[in-house]
């Protein structure tokens, strides 16, 4: 009797770890991503196997990534993902504690800024930015403690937006690829070759942004609102101008960022006024109208920060809005 209670016991287990086994081998790959230039990234790198992975966008219905708050759902999916893609900026403090209490103790976590390591760019405050006195001004009147001086000193804000250079995009990418084909070796052929597929557009888009700043007329920008592009212009060595710093919470421009903007727009002749995809336009038009360029022009360049899972199905992607965001500095720069 023992003997067939044995056999039975065997059968059950074998049973059970066999329907364990395809159970692991039918599953999906759950990644979850914070942001859409990461989403559309790993849609591209999938290529034909994205219907074996169960991808998710946190940052969804245009949430901003400096405004966003993770919801009880947000953190369920996070607890159970196989790979979790971040930014790793300053916006992204919750993440620390959420991966204390992640279910799955294998995930695999990218963050971009990690990735990218001494290419990150600190916080950058130019000449005329709201803002700029507040290194001046600080306690007037007042002596320092020098404790805090030197705390304030060694505290560096770094510049989180790295998805707007095409350079960082294919370091990132690689990054993710690898990743991916960590957590499924048996893909990990069709990962690498979607990937070089992917990153010979990317480094197609960096030519074409390298030539048409080089033919330029005009090498300057002038922004009237925040400035997320400080990784773009710098990769091909443009000039800028602008009311607020990338990560800036002001949304108020003072009289004198507005007459040194528009001073500046006199200065070098611009045809227009930038500003980003979720700001008004108030501040660069009040800019344009304390100019003598009153015909000027406002232009908006798309920072990703607010692009949606319904943006991807219409037909939005990383190429497509880097593409039209390349259309829309040829004519700020002159070109058009």
């Amino acid at each position: 009797m023992k003997k067939i209670a044995t056999i039975i016991f065997t059968l059950t287990a074998i049973f059970m770890l066999s329907s364990c086994n395809k159970k692991t081998a039918d599953a999906k790959i759950k990644i979850v991503t914070t942001i859409f230039p990461e989403y559309d990234w790993v849609q591209n790198i999938l290529g034909e196997k994205a219907g074996q992975a169960d991808l998710t966008l946190l940052l969804d219905k245009g949430v901003d990534l400096h405004s966003y708050q993770p919801t009880v759902q947000d953190m369920a999916k996070l607890s159970v993902a196989d790979i979790f893609i971040y930014v790793g900026g300053e916006s992204d403090e919750w993440v620390e504690d959420a991966l204390k209490t992640v279910k799955n103790k294998h995930m695999r976590v990218v963050n971009l800024l990690e990735v990218l390591g001494d290419k990150v760019k600190e916080e950058e405050v130019v000449e005329g930015m709201e803002g700029e006195h507040h290194h001046d001004d600080h306690h007037e009147g007042e002596e320092h403690d020098a404790d805090e001086h030197h705390h304030d000193e060694e505290e560096a804000e770094y510049d989180e937006h790295v998805w707007l250079s095409l350079k960082n995009a294919r370091l990132l990418c690689a990054a993710i690829t690898e990743t991916l084909c960590a957590v499924d070796e048996k893909n990990a052929a069709t990962y690498r070759a979607n990937l070089a597929s992917y990153d010979k557009t990317l480094a197609a888009l960096d030519s074409q942004y390298a030539d048409a700043v080089k033919n330029a007329p005009l090498k300057t920008l002038v922004f009237g609102d925040r400035f997320p592009f400080r990784y773009l212009v710098d990769d091909y060595g443009i000039s800028y101008y602008a009311a607020f710093a990338g990560c800036s919470a002001e949304t108020e421009a003072s009289f004198k960022t507005v007459a040194f903007l528009a001073a500046k727009v006199d200065e070098l002749a611009l045809p227009a006024v930038c500003k980003i995809e979720s700001g008004d336009g108030k501040i660069a038009g009040t800019i344009i109208q304390n100019s003598k360029a009153k015909q000027a022009k406002v232009l908006t360049l798309n920072s990703l920060q607010s692009a949606s899972s319904r943006d991807l199905s219409d037909g939005t992607s990383y190429i497509g809005i880097m593409q039209e965001n390349l259309s829309v500095l040829k004519e700020a720069l002159g070109t058009l």
